[in-house]
Order: structure tokens, then sequence, then C-alpha cells
């Protein structure tokens, strides 16, 4: 016997001891008698088992790695064969992503969103991004690129609860004190 027909052979046995270690976890959880303690114990000795089996099979050194994955894999196996799907139920005129504000809007507040979710939230998140890279220690092109790919995600996340929040002044009074702090914070520590 090759090799690789043992490993494949004792992959194959370790992935079918996982489904039978995760089937009696499983139903240990369903069970309401006196014997779950019995269902949760004979499930952990056969996750026990396998490590032993493949530590066996595969050597000390790769087999309770591999039992770790297949045991997963075994588990998670179980639970998408026991998956079932339901059709949801339509609640009248209720979306699941209501409206952020459901009173009247006016003009000055969509003015004034636009201009936080978009310059006002940009120059936050580069404040954030600058005083990352002066105050983060390592290499100054590592700060740099790592601050340069903040910017982004830290504009969506500003134009994200800008755009989502009822109270407007609250995301204006945040958005201008955290691009005050940082640039503020940055300044005073410098870039070296």
């Amino acid at each position: 016997m090759t090799h690789e027909a043992a490993t494949a052979g004792g992959s194959l046995l370790l992935l079918s001891g996982a489904v039978a270690a995760a089937w009696l976890l499983r139903r240990s959880w369903g069970e309401r008698t006196i014997s779950r303690p019995w269902w949760i114990v004979g499930g952990w000795l056969s996750v026990t088992a396998l490590i032993v089996v493949a530590s066996w099979i595969l050597g000390a050194g790769r087999g309770p790695f591999a039992a770790a994955t297949v045991v997963s894999v075994g588990a998670l196996g179980l639970v998408a064969a026991n998956v079932q799907f339901k059709t949801a139920k339509v609640r009248g005129d209720k979306s699941l992503a209501p409206e952020p504000s459901e009173r009247a809007s006016r003009a000055w507040r969509g003015w004034l969103r636009a201009l936080l979710a978009g310059p006002l939230g940009m120059i936050a998140a580069m404040g954030v991004a600058i005083c990352y890279s002066a105050f983060v220690p390592g290499a100054p092109q590592t700060r740099l690129l790592i601050a340069g790919l903040m910017v982004p995600v830290l504009w969506g996340a500003a134009m994200a609860w800008t755009l989502a929040d009822d109270k407007i002044l609250r995301a204006t009074a945040v958005l201008i004190g955290v691009t005050v702090v940082s640039f503020g914070a940055a300044m005073l520590k410098g870039f070296s």
C-alpha cells in the first residue's frame, strides 16, 4: 500500500468518524432525557479517538491538525445536510431596511448630509489615517501604505453612518471632532 493510498484511506476513515462524532453531539443537543450526558460523552470520546487515530495514521505532527480540520468539515457537512429553507413571511408594507428618517426632509438637511458623507467624511478618514501613520511604530513605508489603504474603508464607514443616522447634528459634531483631534494629534507628534 502506497503512502498516498494510506493517507486517502485514513482521511475517509477520519471523515466518517467526524460525521459520527458530530451526529452524536447533535443528538445530545436535542435530547432532553436522562441519557443526554451519554450522548455528549460519546461525541467527545469519538472526537478524542479521531485525534488519536489521526496521530497514529498521519504522525504526531500532522495527525492532530488533520483531525481537527476533518472534524470541522464533517460537522459542517452534517449541518449542511440538515439545512431547511423556509419562505419568508410578507409583513405588509414594512421593509427589512427602513428609511433612515420617516419625517419630512428639508433641503438644508440634504445638503448637509451630502457635505458630511462626501468631503467631511473623507477629511476625517484622512485625519485618522495620518494619525495612524504618525503614532504606530514600524517602517515608514509600511505605515504610509496601511494608512493609504485605511482611507477608503474609513470614508465608506463615515458615509454609511452619516447617511443612516437620524441625528444629523450629532454626525456633524462627531466628524468635525474626529477631524480636529486626529489632525491635531498628528501635528503634535509629527512623522518620524
